[in-house]
């Protein structure tokens, strides 16, 4: 009797054969944030900068929009660390350095504007927005949902929670 407990308790799970349909439907739940197409805007001094298109595509019910893509600069995501830490209960991760060495005068390159530096730093702010994004509290954020999906940020905004309804 000992025995037939034994091999009922170490027979395997009746699992069920993964289908082709199952194999290659829609992940349950997604969140894909890319930072891609940098743009150096020239001008002069402070006028010169860099910003990158963030492109999001999701299923998740808390995004209204599940598709989008805004142009943003190192100050923006600056923006979004920044109201994070003061609203959210939740711990933000570091930005990719600020370089004010890069943005010495004088310099034999061009500084902030060298081709690697952007692809690091293009690296370091998608890596930034995705461990953001990926937490379920921050989800729930308006500042996030702002940076995100709308063509322009308004710093005016009320800080709050995105209520699903």
């Amino acid at each position: 009797m000992a025995e037939d407990t034994t091999a009922d308790a170490t027979r395997r799970l009746n699992v069920k054969k993964q289908t082709l349909d199952d194999a290659y439907a829609a992940p349950a739940n997604f969140l894909e944030i890319d930072v891609v197409n940098p743009v150096t805007t020239m001008g002069v001094g402070k006028k010169r900068y860099t910003d990158y298109e963030v492109r999001m595509r999701t299923n998740l019910p808390v995004f209204k929009v599940k598709e989008s893509s805004v142009r943003r600069r190192y100050s923006d995501f600056e923006w979004l660390r920044n109201e994070l830490e003061r609203d959210s209960k939740i711990v933000v991760p570091p930005l990719p350095g600020k370089a004010l060495k890069r943005q010495l005068p004088f310099r034999g390159d061009d500084g902030i504007f060298e081709d690697e530096f952007i692809e690091d730093r293009r690296k370091g702010l998608e890596g930034f927005i995705n461990k953001i994004a990926g937490h379920p509290l921050a989800q729930n954020e308006r500042c996030l949902h702002m940076f995100l999906q709308e063509p322009t940020i308004d710093r005016n905004y009320v800080p709050g929670k995105i209520r699903n309804t």
